[in-house]
């Protein structure tokens, strides 16, 4: 009863809105096709350069279904992807074409709780030679990232290797624990990480929580971080789950907000992001504001991908899709809501070039509201 009682105190501590909180039960509403209102998110003024001010989405098919708490996404080299389930700490590859199911394998020493477990996926950029599947994770003691080598000749449930940790000594916490990976353009492994409700961690530049974090597919620093000893990249973030880059190579990230903002930040190395001094547009000194932000019901973001010059942003506790036009640094037009309430929540968004998009729901994650088929994988086309 002890342990319960200070998990609710910690939940309520650190927000209500950190974005993987429950939602209302209700019935889900009707798909959206055409754009929403985009309510209180805000942003620059609208560009004439750029997409259009105005977008579509359309869900072609359903790939895959029951999925239980999927999480992470990775594409292979064919187009195969390649899923974590944070609870159940397994990975599991789907053919991107009939949609087929098969378990690689589990990652040990995942330990599973609250918003931690086997959490996101990256695939090297030189997997054709090495075939490695990184993995972002939460054990007993830490959040940590570990490769395993991938044979897929072995065996089904039994084609990844032990794990080969990298970078360890992420803080780990009930709520916060961040969890996305992803290779950018410069091959370097790219880490948004959380304060785990300890808000003094994100301006702490000794800690890894409450950052973005950049490394070498070893696991060291990188030439040109902002301190040569240091995977550290950016500071004074609350919960980062969504890593991106656009045509230009510039780094965007959503990050939940507390009570009042969820943010999509530009990311510049070394940059001071505000938490727990601001939440969202402060206009202060020494302080980034985001390009874009929504009122935590309306977003609570997960995971983001570019495609057709915009960012598409997965929303949890909004249950919607979020399209954000950009032009160059700033916003080509109003944000826009797509599936509101359709699918439920949303955890990850992965682009498959061009206009094909990759979407994938969160109703067995302990907060939503599970129906027949969840969760699933929807194929969408998108501009």
């Amino acid at each position: 009863m002890t342990a319960v009682l200070a998990t609710a105190v910690l939940l309520l501590a650190t927000g209500c809105s950190s974005g993987d909180d429950r939602t209302p039960a209700g019935q889900r509403g009707s798909a959206s096709t055409t754009a929403a209102p985009s309510g209180s998110a805000t942003g620059g003024p609208p560009s004439p350069t750029g997409p259009p001010a105005k977008g579509s989405v359309k869900v072609v098919s359903t790939l895959t279904e029951g999925l239980k708490s999927p999480w992470g996404v990775a594409a292979l080299p064919d187009g195969d992807l390649l899923v974590a389930s944070r609870d159940e700490g397994t990975i599991t590859r789907v053919d991107a074409e009939g949609g087929k199911k098969t378990v690689i394998g589990s990652v040990p020493g995942v330990a599973p709780g609250g918003e931690g477990g086997l959490l996101g996926l990256a695939v090297s950029p030189s997997f054709a030679s090495d075939h490695q599947v990184y993995a972002y994770f939460t054990t007993e003691s830490d959040n940590r990232i570990a490769r395993m080598l991938y044979d897929e000749k072995k065996p089904a449930e039994r084609q990844l290797g032990a794990p080969d940790t990298v970078l360890r000594g992420i803080p780990k916490g009930v709520v916060h624990n961040g969890g996305r990976i992803a290779f950018g353009p410069d091959k370097m492994l790219y880490a948004g990480t959380g304060e785990t409700g300890d808000t003094g961690l994100a301006q702490d530049k000794k800690s890894l929580g409450g950052k973005i974090l950049r490394m070498t597919p070893d696991g060291r620093p990188v030439h040109g971080n902002p301190e040569a000893d240091s995977v550290v990249y950016s500071y004074g973030h609350r919960n980062v789950q969504g890593l991106a880059w656009d045509s230009d190579k510039r780094l965007w990230a959503a990050e939940f907000g507390q009570n009042t903002w969820d943010e999509l930040n530009l990311i510049e190395p070394g940059k001071n992001y505000g938490w727990p001094e601001v939440e969202g547009k402060a206009g202060e000194a020494g302080f980034v504001d985001p390009v874009a932000q929504w009122k935590t019901a309306d977003a609570s973001p997960s995971g983001i991908a570019y495609a057709e010059g915009s960012i598409w942003m997965a929303s949890l506790r909004g249950e919607r899709l979020w399209r954000i036009p950009l032009a160059g640094t700033k916003l080509a037009g109003e944000p826009q809501a797509f599936l509101d309430g359709k699918y439920g929540r949303l955890r990850t968004v992965l682009s498959a070039g061009g206009d094909k998009v990759w979407l994938v729901t969160s109703e067995t994650d302990t907060r939503g509201t599970p129906g027949p088929g969840d969760d699933r994988i929807l194929r969408l086309e998108v501009r």
